[in-house]
């Protein structure tokens, strides 16, 4: 079974992005042919700095292997490492109704947003169409705002193997349900958006006074606490295995602790987490040319089932070489 991912070139991470998605992959490397490519195709639709979408990229990259991807279990590349991509999206283009893509919620939604409204970002679906239809993809992971781009690319792949026969394997999408919706420090969805993010890779200082920030209400020390409207445990709890939950609720129900107490846990418990993590990253900082060869030979694996599946394509509508 081929799983396909994609993780935005975003900048820094935050536990949410951990949670809600990377720990997911790190998981599913262990029994799936992983794929995982960095879309900076796909972030131009939002980033014009080029130094710093330059930067990203490779950050993305470390960061990712530093918090458990493993390239000897996984393919990674970056998506502008192979240009069959772009050839396919054009050639896909061909088969995309128009409204499949006016239809699109994300398009809507980023118009909405105030993004300026341009081809790239009305044609993405295209483009993940093509990104997922390559590799002949078979499971593709998603949070719930990203189903109907894998729709979007099921019906691309059915128009055209109704011409041709089966050409593409038609996906499917896979929602992690169990994943619950990570807080912020103000218990909202944790987006950087919302400027209510703890930052993974941040420094021992910075993660103290952000952990001081989170919202929790004004009982006193003595008294107990309601631990299921508590937004320090709710971020605690993502760090515990079940009896150390059941621990931690017992000091919230029996009083004598203050927040501070369960911020200072909390602050313990990611900096403890994450220590592999920012060794790690620490290392591939150090050693960019071995993190660029990563890319290269992920590049050089995707490139050669990318080029074979073109070859079948391009003779199918007539590219004559």
């Amino acid at each position: 079974m081929r799983v396909l991912t994609g993780i935005q070139p975003s900048g820094a991470l935050h536990i949410g992005n951990y949670f809600g998605a990377i720990k997911q992959m790190v998981d599913l490397q262990e029994n799936s042919d992983l794929f995982i490519f960095i879309p900076n195709y796909h972030a131009l639709t939002s980033l014009k700095n080029a130094p710093a979408l330059k930067q990203n990229t490779l950050d993305a990259a470390i960061n990712f292997m530093a918090l458990g991807i493993d390239p000897s279990k996984s393919t990674l590349w970056v998506q502008s490492d192979v240009k069959e991509v772009l050839e396919l999206y054009w050639i896909l283009s061909g088969y995309t109704p128009m409204g499949l893509l006016e239809r699109a919620h994300s398009y809507k939604d980023k118009v909405a947003k105030g993004i300026a409204a341009n081809h790239s970002l009305f044609s993405y679906p295209v483009l993940m169409a093509a990104d997922i239809l390559l590799y002949d993809s078979d499971v593709i992971p998603v949070g719930k705002d990203q189903i109907q781009h894998v729709e979007i690319a099921r019906d691309i792949a059915i128009k055209f193997n109704n011409d041709f026969g089966e050409i593409f394997t038609v996906p499917t999408f896979k929602v992690e349900e169990e994943v619950a919706t990570v807080p912020g420090i103000d218990g909202a969805k944790m987006s950087k958006s919302y400027g209510n993010t703890i930052d993974i890779f941040c420094g021992e200082k910075e993660l103290k006074k952000t952990i001081a920030r989170v919202v929790t209400d004004s009982t006193p020390l003595e008294e107990p606490k309601d631990y299921t409207t508590c937004n320090v445990f709710a971020l605690a709890k993502l760090f515990l295995k079940n009896d150390e939950v059941e621990a931690l609720k017992e000091r919230y129900t029996k009083g004598g602790e203050g927040y501070g107490h369960f911020k200072a846990y909390l602050n313990e418990l990611i900096w403890n987490y994450f220590a592999d993590a920012r060794e790690k990253r620490a290392y591939f900082l150090d050693h960019p040319n071995e993190v660029i060869e990563i890319l290269e030979a992920g590049a050089c694996k995707a490139r050669s089932i990318a080029s074979e599946k073109m070859k079948i394509v391009r003779d199918l509508v007539g590219i004559y070489r």
